[in-house]
């Protein structure tokens, strides 16, 4: 089975390597990158999370150069994903990002963070509720930088102005929602309820319990829906500990990343060709249409792109990647 390549738009890291570390190197960026290849994954946007706006700037520039610097960047790496620092802290929705450092939404905050940098800034997650969020999305809108929204106590109406401003996308839905919540009126049924809005989703049964997840995908349709991973340094990698902007993470045996001694989940140690395969395996997608999850409908969403590179996938019988093809560059199993 011969598919288009899979297009990851959250990833903090993977194999070892956190995108968010201000001394990325080249090197380290192929490492992680070449690793992707072996799941199938021929474009992503490295995500890096909130922080203050000096070390946000440190790590831009770290990570952009990487890019420009290495062997599959050019290739794989379209453009970066900035979720935050425009968040809610409440605890619970805040997750593990710093509550401290978290500001209004700010445009030239973006625009100082953006300029010089090689790639463009291609997604920014905020919370819509806050002050001076919808004219941020209009203008990020004008701008070609697709809008989401996560860790966000967002109302109906919220999501709704936010929808009607250019807001595109919930950023893993399900999660970074602090227990209880209403029944009825909370951020999520919110969400689901937006058609114009496409949804994230972390499918590796620890974020999201299987059952819930069909019923997500049900509540806002396969075509609105997109498999991500927000993987840390943790994914393709043994168990342990790992750096992840400035904190310390635990990788369990489980698959589950946290802060050590923490109950919140600090993204994840998923596999985007794992995803596919747990939607299918729980019959919650067909082959074919959880790889559009995890291809053409992430793509779709940036239709600007960044001169994306449309790589190709064989497949297996059991689902996994044979051979992994993009710009010119072949992964496949037989030859490592």
């Amino acid at each position: 089975m011969r598919t288009r390549g899979l297009f990851d738009l959250q990833i903090n890291g993977y194999a070892a390597v956190d995108f968010n570390d201000a001394a990325l190197t080249p090197d380290a960026l192929d490492h992680a990158l070449h690793a992707m290849l072996r799941s199938g994954v021929t474009a992503c946007l490295p995500t890096l999370i909130t922080a203050p706006e000096d070390v946000l700037a440190a790590r831009f520039a770290a990570l952009d150069a990487a890019v420009a610097r290495s062997r599959l960047g050019p290739v794989m790496v379209p453009g970066y994903h900035l979720e935050g620092p425009f968040l809610n802290p409440t605890p619970g929705y805040a997750g593990c990002h710093p509550a401290a450092t978290m500001v209004p939404p700010d445009r030239t905050m973006i625009q100082r963070l953006a300029a010089g940098l090689r790639r463009p800034i291609l997604l920014l997650t905020l919370a819509p509720e806050l002050l001076g969020a919808p004219a941020l999305i209009a203008w990020a809108r004008s701008a070609g930088i697709v809008t989401a929204m996560g860790h966000t106590a967002a109302t109906a109406d919220d999501v709704a102005r936010a929808a009607e401003a250019g807001l595109r996308l919930s950023t893993h839905l399900g999660n970074a929602l602090p227990q209880p919540q209403p029944k009825f009126l909370n951020p999520l049924m919110a969400q689901l309820a937006e058609d114009r809005l496409h949804a994230s989703f972390i499918a590796d049964g620890i974020h999201i319990p299987p059952d819930a997840l069909k019923v997500l995908l049900r509540a806002k349709g396969l075509d609105r829906s997109i498999l991500i991973t927000d993987a840390t340094a943790g994914a393709a990698a043994p168990p342990g500990t790992y750096g992840f902007a400035g904190m310390r993470i635990e990788r369990a045996a489980d698959g589950s990343v946290r802060e050590p001694g923490s109950p919140v989940l600090a993204g994840s140690a998923l596999c985007l060709d794992q995803a596919v395969r747990n939607v299918v395996a729980w019959g919650l997608a067909s082959f074919a249409d959880a790889v559009a999850m995890a291809s053409t409908h992430p793509a779709a969403l940036l239709v600007s792109g960044g001169g994306l590179a449309e790589g190709a996938v064989v497949w297996d019988d059991t689902l996994c990647p044979l051979d992994v093809e993009v710009g010119g560059t072949r992964w496949s199993q037989h030859i490592g």
